[in-house]
């Protein structure tokens, strides 16, 4: 379980590749990677967007499938191809007003060192990187792309007694 008062978050934020994906990524003829999601990952997401709950992508990534899988997931704030991660931290937080305090984000390499030292709840998936785990508040007991997201929503959701209780739940 997550040791922070969940009443207080109002925005998660993922990184995609060893979070939302698995951190092993096929690759196309083109040199183009093919990832894969988790679908319980993909309900929980909908579903805390749905409740008022501001999810983010921030990912080095780039490719037009992260962009519509996310945007048909509800998701508005998308940015990919961030090669400093903070820049685009501090450009959602300051659209949405938000506090530190009030933010999750999900990281598991290095590239995603300086957001998890910024915000409120530095969270990550169960393979991620040595030093990521070290600053990590909490570290999900599954890996990346197997449904560390559900993980951390569901946590979240429940402690805000939105879980299985909000009119959407049942349904995409």
């Amino acid at each position: 379980m997550i040791d922070y008062d969940l009443k207080k978050i109002k925005a998660i934020i993922f990184d995609i590749d060893g979070v939302l994906s698995s951190s092993t990524i096929q690759m196309n003829d083109k040199g183009e990677p093919i990832r894969t999601v988790n679908i319980k990952d993909g309900y929980s997401i909908q579903l805390a967007v749905k409740c008022g709950i501001k999810i983010a992508i921030i990912t080095g990534g780039k490719g037009e499938a992260i962009i519509e899988r996310y945007k048909g997931l509800g998701v508005k704030d998308i940015y990919t191809s961030a090669s400093v991660k903070t820049r685009e931290y501090a450009d959602f937080v300051q659209k949405y007003n938000l506090k530190d305090e009030e933010v999750i984000y999900m990281g598991d390499d290095i590239p995603d060192y300086e957001v998890m030292k910024i915000c409120g709840v530095p969270c990550c998936p169960a393979d991620a990187a040595p030093e990521i785990k070290t600053i990590a508040r909490y570290i999900s007991h599954v890996n990346g792309g197997q449904g560390c997201g559900r993980d951390v929503i569901e946590q979240v959701l429940k402690a805000q007694d939105k879980w299985m209780s909000h009119a959407h739940a049942f349904g995409w």
